[in-house]
């Protein structure tokens, strides 16, 4: 009797969740991803809500977060994420500079930063090295906190913009991008007075002296996102 064939075993295929408000971007990683015998995308969502349904229905291995959603962004859905969930592997995936934006994300829970601009072969490699519970962040960026841990002087004072809590770097981004104090009330679900009360505190921090001055350095930042 002939010996059967021995067949080649399934490869287990990590699940991604997806979640970006561009469709466009959301395509694109979904056609990267599952050309690969180790990945496929297993949902997407274009919001905090939608995507905290998507976690809870269909149990991912990892998560790929943009930090741009309507509504919440993506740091404060990380961190209601990080609520209930300490070990989901998240790769934060933005179009905003990682000098400001990579070490509040890992402060907030993520557990690597790659930015859009780069190729795609490094989203592969960003995901298979949070998939062995590893982080994943720019060599720029390890190497800035590493020389921070190392050589940062004891008086050393945070940058302007590092000086920002999340939720006012997130109002000062959203006044950089045009929106009105009522605008960025509704997009973030706060009251007038509270995005006013992080205008104030925005103000203070920059040494800005009037709300026009506040629009024109927001705007500048924002269509250049460099340190002040």
């Amino acid at each position: 009797m002939p010996a059967r064939a021995t067949e080649a075993p399934l490869l287990h295929k990590h699940r991604v969740l997806v979640v970006d408000d561009h469709p466009i971007v959301r395509q694109g990683l979904a056609l990267l991803i599952n050309q690969e015998p180790d990945l496929v995308v297993a949902g997407e969502a274009e919001d905090a809500r939608s995507a905290l349904q998507a976690l809870a229905e269909g149990r991912p291995d990892i998560l790929v977060l943009d930090i741009s959603l309507k509504g919440p962004d993506g740091m404060e859905l990380l961190k209601t994420i990080r609520a209930t969930d300490a070990d989901l592997p998240v790769l934060v995936l933005s179009m905003h500079e990682e000098e400001i934006y990579a070490e509040r994300a890992l402060r907030a829970g993520a557990n690597g930063y790659i930015m859009k601009q780069e190729g795609t072969e490094k989203v592969l490699v960003a995901l298979r090295r949070l998939l062995r519970h590893e982080v994943y962040v720019s060599d720029n960026v390890a190497n800035r906190m590493l020389r921070q841990l190392t050589v940062r002087p004891a008086n050393a004072k945070p940058s302007s913009i590092a000086s920002l809590s999340d939720r006012e770097l997130e109002v000062f981004r959203l006044i950089g991008e045009g929106l009105g104090t009522r605008q960025i009330a509704e997009h973030l679900a706060l009251s007038v007075k509270t995005v006013e009360s992080y205008q104030a505190h925005i103000k203070d921090k920059l040494m800005l002296r009037s709300a026009r001055e506040l629009v024109q350095h927001a705007i500048e930042w924002t269509l250049g996102e460099k340190p002040l």
